[in-house]
């Protein structure tokens, strides 16, 4: 398949999961995205077998057609994408981890059921198939699964870790409640303030999501804020309709996993700085620094060896960052350091298009001395963040510079 053979515009700017497929229809790969659009567009890109491997660009070479279903919401997709993969199990999609690399969301079969996410070695090593009620899963992401885990929780609160309280204390609230418990994220299990029965219900709503059956979800809901309000227990029905709404507007409020979190620059203090070093095209290298409260966080350095190594340093950026936002388990920061230009500021913009990312970044350009001589930008972060973002800067080119002389001596 080539690029000719899609109309983008058809395609929308919207979550949902695409579907690359073969010769009589064959499902050869499944994905989630934030923007579908921009997803599938960055499946043309020219350093695809760089970014993304031999395996994508196989399946890319045999997919004959593509379709995609759009979703409300990002959550969705995931939940989506989990489900046609284990349906159908694509090969380039199989064929990217075992079962055993996969996470997976367990709901263990006890009288007040854990909602838990699991590695699938864990799964397939040591769980014993008579403590399990549900299982669902492959999913591809396990940041992305955990914010999963924590929208729901926060609409749908569950028991994971804490122990039940003892029925013959439960009627005298003597159990002291989990910390879980006192946020509003478990229903009461340890300390007595939930049913069986009521939370039997709890386990079912969160069964039918993850069964991607929200439609079935919304009208049951319905129909208990209805009966609750007839009963006259206007609270409990006030608590449904709380949840009705925050199920109706996920797509508005919540984004899931590192590929489609937002960072508004406000909610953390770290600043991410990349730059590239060669000389004459040759060992071109990447580097990421961290900068935190005005002090480099070297443990948070990252190298990366590029492989596109005749395309230039913009393309060795894109390649850079698409690696680092691979990286799900790896805090967002709330700025983005580049040293250059424009050409640097528009592809990093690209890659976080296709990321569904919309971190705040700043560009350095250096002078005659090949020094910082202005820094390109949101005036008022620079006015903030000045000295750090030179900090950062300064220590990428060192960083990058020594990294590239030690790749240079092996050669």
């Amino acid at each position: 398949m080539q690029k000719k053979d899609i109309d983008f515009k058809k395609i929308p700017d919207a979550p949902g999961v695409y579907l690359f497929r073969g010769a009589r229809k064959k499902l050869l790969y499944v994905g989630k995205a934030t923007s579908l659009r921009s997803r599938v567009r960055s499946y043309f890109a020219k350093d695809l077998d760089a970014t993304r491997g031999a395996r994508i660009v196989n399946m890319l070479e045999a997919a004959k057609s593509l379709d995609w279903q759009e979703t409300d919401s990002v959550l969705e997709a995931l939940i989506l994408e989990a489900n046609l993969i284990k349906k159908h199990q694509p090969e380039a999609n199989v064929r990217e981890k075992d079962n055993k690399s996969f996470n997976y969301v367990v709901i263990t079969k006890e009288a007040f059921p854990r909602v838990l996410q699991v590695r699938g070695r864990e799964l397939f090593g040591s769980w014993n198939e008579r403590d399990i009620k549900y299982v669902f899963g492959p999913f591809t992401s396990g940041g992305a699964l955990k914010d999963a885990l924590t929208i729901i929780r926060k609409i749908f609160p569950f028991r994971d870790t804490c122990e039940p309280c003892p029925a013959e204390r439960s009627t005298q609230k003597k159990c002291t409640p989990c910390f879980n418990r006192q946020i509003g994220l478990c229903p009461g299990v340890c300390s007595g303030d939930v049913t069986a029965q009521d939370y039997a219900r709890t386990i079912t709503t969160i069964k039918r999501i993850f069964e991607d059956k929200k439609h079935t979800v919304i009208a049951q809901l319905e129909r208990d804020m209805k009966r609750l309000a007839k009963e006259e227990r206007f609270e409990e029905a006030a608590l449904v309709r709380t949840q009705l709404h925050a199920l109706n507007h996920i797509k508005e409020t919540a984004l899931i996993g590192s590929e489609y979190k937002v960072s508004s620059g406000e909610d953390s203090g770290r600043i991410e700085a990349y730059d590239v070093a060669h000389i004459g095209e040759t060992a071109r290298v990447g580097v990421m620094v961290v900068v935190e409260g005005g002090t480099p966080v070297k443990k948070e350095y990252r190298r990366f060896t590029i492989k596109t190594q005749k395309q230039g340093d913009i393309a060795a950026l894109e390649e850079i960052l698409r690696r680092r936002f691979e990286h799900r388990e790896w805090q967002l920061p709330a700025l983005i350091v580049l040293d250059g230009g424009i050409a640097q500021k528009n592809a990093a913009l690209r890659v976080m298009r296709e990321y569904g990312y919309a971190i705040p970044l700043v560009h350095v350009v250096k002078n005659e001395r090949h020094k910082a001589g202005r820094i390109v930008g949101n005036a008022a972060l620079i006015a903030k963040l000045e000295k750090d973002v030179i900090l950062a800067n300064t220590e990428a080119h060192r960083f990058a510079v020594h990294f590239h002389r030690k790749k240079r001596s092996m050669l």
